[in-house]
């Protein structure tokens, strides 16, 4: 049998002793080295998308791979692809780092320098647990397979340009079409998401932040389940709290939200911490909102290089959406595109807040009417971004969903409609925020 293997070294002259060593392996069949985490995660994820037996049987993954520490980008691997064995590359074989790395979901570790006998037994003996997980996955239909759910996150530019907003009618549009959706406020110090759908709650995002075994059993008692079918994990109600969830526990708490829920819609906020950092990294969409005016896309400008420098995410990566739009604004989002370096929505937002105000006001912001301009254009975004359900029934033309995506929506009839705008008039100034 072909033991495919995938190493995850950043250091050249690592890496290539390493394939020279895997190249000698009877049956193997070593693939080209990934040299950071992030390449590491999307290429599996790309894999599992195909087929789970795309995967490659071991992934060795280099103590010194960044940005991500390797004991946290092995436990990532392990939670969203378990048929996958991971071997740890390391100078340092101490009892207390073996434990360490065996609590992360590593099957082995391979010390410095390689050894060629220690690595054929560690591939083997890693091989030969994929394998048997994979028979028991197939024979289990029940069983969780694929790489994940899609995780979304939404960042402001700066604060109050509309990202929480933006973040719940998203999490509305995929949880009406059928998904099963988590929406998470990770604005830690600040969080509104609580106020605009008037939930009272105990428990938040810090409850988990010290757990380093998230079972289910142990997230659905920091979910709170909300009218509307959402579940909702909410930003501590003292805002002191938020410095206690660190960047490690918040991969933890996503994953184990990806490995539950179809959807994982995740408000980042106006400001960067480690925590909502870590969830911008491990999003499959991050999407930045902002305004067209000089400031807020100074500010978007100022996020994406932040990103950028800080290795989290590249600007080509990232969608950012035009909120409060009006056809007469100096700043279109073409510039905005070219300033930013980022994909701009084709769906934007238009500058209506009277629409919202009522729905705010009494915190009521999933009950907003479905005719609202501002939300056909939101519901439209989240087809845009693939996050709701297609419909073999879906007319092909009419309509931003049905153009791009084909969303049906249960008991929200007419949401689906692209922008409309009143004939004559200005535009509202002020839009959601």
């Amino acid at each position: 049998m072909t033991t495919r293997i995938l190493p995850a070294v950043a250091d050249p002259d690592a890496a290539r002793a390493l394939t020279t060593l895997l190249s000698q392996l009877p049956d193997a069949e070593p693939a080209a080295p990934v040299t950071d985490s992030t390449q590491l995660i999307d290429t599996l994820a790309r894999l599992a998308g195909e087929a789970l037996d795309e995967l490659p049987e071991v992934v060795l993954v280099h103590e010194r791979i960044g940005p991500v520490p390797a004991l946290e980008l092995i436990r990532e691997v392990s939670l969203r692809f378990p048929s996958v064995g991971v071997v740890m590359i390391t100078t340092d074989a101490s009892p207390h780092l073996f434990a360490d790395a065996m609590d992360s979901g590593a099957r082995g570790l391979v010390t410095l320098p390689v050894g060629y006998e220690e690595l054929a037994n560690r591939v083997q003996a890693a091989a030969q647990w994929s394998t048997g997980v994979r028979r028991h996955l197939s024979s289990a239909n029940d069983v969780f397979t694929g790489p994940g759910g899609t995780v979304v996150t939404v960042t402001g530019a700066k604060g109050g340009v509309g990202a929480t907003v933006t973040a719940i009618q998203l999490a509305l549009a995929a949880q009406a079409s059928g998904h099963t959706v988590a929406l998470v406020d990770m604005d830690l110090q600040t969080g509104d998401i609580a106020s605009f759908l008037d939930v009272q709650f105990r428990r938040s995002l810090v409850d988990l932040a010290l757990i380093t075994d998230i079972s289910p059993r142990v997230l659905a008692d920091a979910v709170f389940s909300h009218s509307t079918g959402l579940a909702l994990l909410l930003a501590p109600g003292e805002g002191e709290r938020g410095e206690e969830v660190s960047d490690r526990s918040a991969r933890q708490i996503v994953s184990a939200l990806r490995s539950r829920y179809e959807i994982v819609v995740i408000d980042c906020g106006g400001q960067m911490n480690g925590a909502n950092a870590a969830a911008i990294e491990m999003a499959d969409t991050a999407l930045l909102v902002t305004t067209p005016d000089v400031v807020a896309v100074r500010g978007a400008k100022r996020v994406v290089r932040m990103w950028e420098r800080l290795q989290i995410r590249k600007a080509e990566e990232t969608v950012t959406l035009v909120n409060r739009f009006t056809r007469n604004t100096e700043i279109q989002p073409p510039l905005i595109q070219k300033i930013t370096g980022t994909r701009v929505a084709a769906a934007a937002v238009p500058a209506n807040f009277k629409e919202l105000q009522a729905a705010v006001d009494s915190g009521r912001l999933h009950e907003l009417d479905a005719k609202s301009t501002v939300k056909q254009a939101l519901w439209g975004l989240a087809g845009e971004l693939g996050i709701v359900k297609p419909s073999a029934t879906a007319k092909k033309s009419g309509g931003v969903l049905a153009k791009r995506n084909s969303g049906t929506f249960k008991n929200d009839r007419g949401s689906t409609g692209s922008p409309r705008r009143r004939r004559g008039g200005p535009a509202d100034a002020e839009g959601t925020r």
